[in-house]
Order: C-alpha cells, then structure tokens, then sequence
C-alpha cells in the first residue's frame, strides 16, 4: 500500500488550541493520522470533505513552517 491508495485511518488525533474547552468541543480542529508513507489531515468539524495526504517529508516541511 502506498500512501494515496491506503484506506482512510479509523483513529486521528486531534490537535486543537486557543479555546476555552480542553477537548476543543465546538472548536474547528485540524485532525493528523498516520498512514503507508505519511499522513492524513482532516477537519473535525467537516470529516466528510474528506482528507489530505502527505508524505512525512512534507509533513515536516509544513511543521518547520509553523516553528518558524
């Protein structure tokens, strides 16, 4: 399986921050799961457009971004 052809991950994480609520309830999330070759990204609160894929080269390339 490759990173474009692995089906969807049943378990993300969700990485939310700068509400009230620990959990991030009612909060619009970004959710990262690992998957063959990298890892998908999704909304929490629309799951049903589905996800973006990267691969773990691109991944850390977006995350040095954000240090920055």
């Amino acid at each position: 399986m490759t990173l474009y052809d692995s089906p969807s991950p049943e378990k993300f994480t969700r990485l939310c921050g700068g509400s009230n609520n620990e959990d991030g309830e009612g909060e619009s999330c970004p959710e990262i799961a690992e998957v063959p070759g990298g890892y998908a990204l999704r909304d929490s609160a629309n799951r049903a457009a589905g996800e973006l894929r990267f691969t773990r080269d691109e991944m850390e390339r977006l995350a040095d971004r954000f240090r920055a």
